[in-house]
C-alpha cells in the first residue's frame, strides 16, 4: 500500500487541487458503495460531523439530545455547542452500548434525537433504538466513529450497515481509526437524498451556490490529499477487519477463562470490527494491570477515565455521582489491548502471557 499511498500524495500535489479536488467526490462514492449505497458527505472530522447532522434536524432551541454515558465527550460536545440540551442515559454492561430501556426513561416531550454511539466497533441495539426514536419522534443519529463496516440484523431478516439506519449516520477518519486518515477528517452518511443534499450545504457556509447562503453552516471540508489518501485505503478494509477480528478470536481463546477478567461480549445481531479490543477487569484491578503491562512493554489504554457527567466542562448538566452506575463502573474496570490488524502472533501471544501471568495463570 505505501507506493499507492505515495503515488496519490504525488498527483494531489501535482493536480494543486487541495480544497474540494476530485478525489474528495470520488472517495464519497467509493464509501457510499461499499456502505450499500448510503450517500456519504465527506466533512473535516467527526466531530463536525455530529454538529452537521444535529444541525440539519433543526431542532428548537434547548431541545434535549439523549446521549450515552460511557463514551468521548464529543458526542456532548457538539450537542452543547449548538445550544441543544444533552441528556445523559446509562450504557449496557455487557456490550457498552446504550441501553434502550434507559432511553425511555429519559424521554420527554423535549427529546428531539437519540445519538446511538456504535462503540469500540459493535453496533447499539438498533432494532429498539429505531423502534423508540419512531414512537416518540425523536431523530435517530448514528455515531459510527469506531464502528465503519459494521452489520446489524434486524429481526425481520433484515441487515444494515451501521450509519445507515437512522436520519444521519455520522464517522471520523481520525489517523486511529479503523479507516484512518493521515490527518483530520470526517464524513456523514444517509439514505435521504434531500437530507444529503442539506448537510453538504451546511457543510459549505450553508450556501446553495458559491456566495448565495441560505442557512448558517460551517466551513466543514475534508482535504483532497485525505481524500485521496482514503480512496487507497478503503479496498484495504475488510482485510484490515478480518484481520483484526482474527486477533480478537485469539484473545477471546486464551483469556475467556481467566477469573476477574471478561472478554468482549458480542452481539450476535452485530458484527463486531474491533476498533478496541476492551477487556472488563475485576473492580479494584484495573489499573494494577495496566502498570503491570506497561513494565512489560505492553501498550493499553483506558477508554475512557471519567464518565463524561463528571467532566467538569458539564457540571451545568446538574448530573451527580451514581446516577449512571454501570457507566461509572465501566470507567473503573475497562482496559483496551492492542487490536492492530498487523499484530503479529508472536507479539500477541507474548501479550497473553502477560496478562495471564498478572492473574496467576
Amino acid at each position: 500500500m505505501q507506493p499507492a499511498l505515495a503515488d496519490a500524495l504525488s498527483e494531489t500535489v501535482a493536480g494543486a487541487a487541495y480544497i474540494q479536488g476530485p478525489a474528495v467526490g470520488k472517495f464519497a462514492t467509493e464509501l457510499g458503495a461499499y456502505l450499500g449505497g448510503a450517500h456519504v458527505v465527506p466533512c473535516a472530522n467527526g466531530t463536525d460531523a455530529l454538529a452537521l447532522a444535529l444541525m440539519s434536524l433543526e431542532l428548537p432551541a434547548s431541545a434535549e439530545v439523549i446521549v450515552p454515558a460511557f463514551t468521548y465527550v464529543a458526542t456532548l460536545e457538539a450537542a452543547a455547542l449548538l445550544g441543544l440540551r444533552p441528556v445523559l442515559a446509562d450504557v449496557l454492561p455487557d456490550t457498552f452500548n446504550l441501553d434502550p430501556a434507559a432511553v425511555e426513561a429519559a424521554l420527554t416531550p423535549r427529546t428531539g434525537a437519540i445519538i446511538a454511539v456504535h462503540l469500540f466497533g459493535q453496533c447499539a441495539d438498533l432494532e429498539a433504538l429505531h423502534r423508540v426514536s419512531t414512537q416518540h419522534g425523536a431523530a435517530l443519529i448514528e455515531d459510527n466513529a469506531q464502528a465503519i463496516g459494521a452489520t446489524f440484523q434486524f429481526a425481520g431478516g433484515a441487515t444494515a450497515f451501521a450509519g445507515t439506519v437512522g436520519e444521519v449516520g455520522t464517522t471520523s477518519f481520525f489517523p486511529s481509526k479503523n479507516l484512518g486518515a493521515m490527518g483530520d477528517g470526517g464524513a456523514l452518511l444517509t439514505r435521504d437524498p434531500t437530507r444529503a443534499a442539506l448537510l453538504r450545504q451546511l457543510a459549505n457556509h450553508g450556501q446553495s451556490r458559491k456566495y448565495h447562503h441560505q442557512r448558517i453552516g460551517l466551513n466543514s471540508r475534508l482535504d483532497t490529499l485525505q481524500a485521496a489518501l482514503l480512496r487507497v485505503k478503503l479496498p484495504h478494509l475488510p482485510a484490515a477487519t478480518a484481520a483484526r477480528q482474527a486477533v480478537a478470536a485469539r484473545y477471546d481463546a486464551a483469556l475467556a477463562g481467566i477469573s476477574g477478567l471478561r472478554v468482549p461480549a458480542r452481539d450476535p445481531r452485530s458484527t463486531h470490527v474491533f476498533h478496541q479490543y476492551t477487556l472488563t477487569v475485576a473492580e479494584g484491578r484495573r489499573d494494577d494491570l495496566q502498570h503491570f503491562l506497561q513494565r512489560c512493554g505492553v501498550p493499553t489504554m483506558v477508554y475512557y477515565p471519567l464518565p463524561v457527567h463528571a467532566q467538569p466542562a458539564y457540571a451545568y448538566l446538574g448530573y451527580q455521582a451514581g446516577q449512571f452506575p454501570v457507566a461509572e463502573r465501566l470507567c473503573a474496570s475497562v482496559l483496551s489491548l492492542p487490536v492492530h490488524p498487523r499484530l503479529t502472533p508472536e507479539q500477541q501471544e507474548y501479550i497473553i502471557d502477560c496478562v495471564g501471568s498478572f492473574f496467576g495463570n
